[in-house]
């Protein structure tokens, strides 16, 4: 079994035509103006493989110049699965991601640097001395590996969040960069039986990180079939540049074979084109020089087209979320990646603003709903985030779980058959020959069969809008759940054998 996300018939705003012209200019752009690389390994890779590398003059740190053909492209095409498995701790939370299917799971993602609790106290009014008030109350705090494990625990229980994807930089005082992967997917893993996907801080980490994967999944053959954790790795910085430290963490990561996002994050109207055709040939091209170097490094690497263009504020150069060209971008990114067979890992489902309120849910809400019509197979960013990419709030996550839960009920494909229309026109029939005319008799089935969607849980009662307070609430429901945690032993056994762990972390 693995999660069923939601299957649906995709919105799609390029055609055939416009999606193979922004093809070939991504194939030009890798042969002129090309890829700037800074990592020697990947450029001897190209170069043994046929692509044009050369030497560029530079005061600073060594770099080449690659000019990659378009055999080397369609051959890495060809050989990157159209199917890959995100594994999970219990089985039947794993996600099946194929390429050519669009449907959709939701993850959350960023490695925010704040928390962002809500508190909610009386006040009292200046007009009325009598009349105390409720409001929310907004406080920031830092990442530790305590509130990572509270997303992790939070992901657990919330229905429409598929995988989890590191919600917090973990902060604390005895983390450094020598420890910060190992008790990262520690905590992660630790509190929530769904996938963990994460980037990696530091290539040194890599084999303990994925030493406690195969514990945890049971060994490694275990591992291979079940692989509980990926990785993240934004091999190229916009534009068109292969960055040493990342690319070098990607080619490690190809060897292993281990699944892995080719991620890329350019800028429009700073680091790339404002345009729409511009923006997505850009990116385009960058996704596709990482999966040619996984394919190169390691046929058959399990990787993910890793979209997650962004447009700049004209006033300050800061990302933007909310506006339209944001999720136009990522539309459009979604269908290259269907183009080319390949499971898409998108973006949406953030807001520009600070805290939670009405227009972080409607530029969240703008998004989930565009980009899920557009049928990624893993849509990152979904939950809790705040203030771009900053800030990580667990009441705005539970309240996205619910929104999520609607834009899955109005994206899912109807049941049309023969025999439930043939039922409707026998309700028509029997409505007709009452007196009443109503048809209240027959919406109790549909009640229990979960047709119907059920009342919004925050809904407000009186003259204040209590949706915040309400979620709240349920947050902290959640929170009291019993946690999910590893089994003793194999928690003694993964300390033991990996090192940096915190002994502390034990009991988170």
């Amino acid at each position: 079994m693995a999660r069923q996300g939601v299957l649906l018939e995709p919105y799609q705003r390029l055609n055939l035509a416009q999606i193979e012209r922004i093809h070939r200019a991504s194939l030009s752009i890798l042969i002129d103006p090309g890829i700037v690389c800074f990592n020697r390994h990947a450029a001897e890779v190209f170069g043994d493989s046929g692509a044009e590398v050369l030497p560029m003059e530079s005061e600073g740190a060594a770099r080449w110049l690659l000019r990659v053909p378009e055999k080397l492209v369609l051959e890495a095409l060809g050989a990157a699965p159209r199917v890959v498995k995100l594994g999970a701790r219990n089985e039947d939370n794993c996600l099946i991601l194929d390429g050519g299917e669009p449907r959709v799971h939701f993850a959350s993602g960023s490695e925010a640097n704040n928390w962002l609790d809500v508190d909610i106290e009386a006040f009292i009014s200046k007009r009325e001395t009598g009349c105390e008030v409720d409001f929310p109350v907004f406080r920031v705090r830092k990442g530790t590996v305590d509130r990572l494990a509270k997303a992790a625990h939070l992901c657990q229980y919330l229905d429409s969040w598929d995988s989890f994807l590191r919600t917090v930089n973990i902060q604390d005082d005895d983390i450094g960069e020598d420890n910060k992967d190992v008790n990262k997917f520690f905590v992660s893993l630790n509190n929530t039986t769904k996938h963990v996907m994460s980037g990696l801080t530091k290539l040194s980490q890599l084999d303990s990180v994925v030493r406690m994967a195969k514990l945890i999944a049971g060994g490694e053959d275990r591992f291979r079939e079940n692989p509980i954790i990926s990785f993240i790795t934004c091999v190229v910085k916009s534009p068109l540049q292969l960055v040493d430290d990342t690319t070098q963490k990607a080619i490690e990561i190809a060897k292993r074979g281990i699944p892995l996002v080719i991620s890329s994050s350019p800028q429009g109207g700073s680091t790339a084109p404002i345009r729409e055709e511009g923006m997505v040939a850009q990116i385009n091209a960058e996704i596709l020089v990482g999966i040619v170097l996984t394919q190169l490094v390691n046929k058959g690497t399990p990787v993910l087209y890793g979209s997650v263009p962004v447009r700049a504020r004209m006033d300050n150069l800061n990302d933007s979320y909310g506006v339209p060209e944001f999720s136009q971008y990522n539309v459009d990114c979604v269908q290259m990646a269907r183009y080319y067979g390949l499971p898409c890992y998108s973006t949406g489902g953030i807001s520009d603003v600070k805290v939670p309120g009405i227009q972080a849910s409607v530029e969240k809400l703008f998004s989930h709903i565009l980009v899920t019509l557009a049928g990624p197979q893993y849509l990152h960013y979904a939950f809790g985030l705040l203030e771009r990419t900053n800030t990580f709030c667990p009441v705005q996550a539970v309240l996205d779980n619910t929104h999520i839960g609607m834009v899955k009920r109005f994206a899912g494909q109807p049941i049309v058959t023969a025999e439930t229309v043939t039922e409707c026109l026998e309700q028509t029939r029997r409505v007709m020959g009452t007196s009443h005319k109503l048809y209240v008799r027959f919406v109790r089935r549909a009640l229990r069969s979960g047709e119907i969607t059920p009342p919004y849980p925050f809904e407000s009662s009186g003259m204040i809008d209590e949706t915040l307070f309400r979620a709240q609430e349920r947050l902290q429901e959640l929170l009291s759940l019993p946690p999910h945690h590893l089994d003793r032993e194999t928690i003694d056994r993964v300390f033991q054998e990996v090192p940096g762990l915190l002994t502390r972390l034990k009991d988170y």
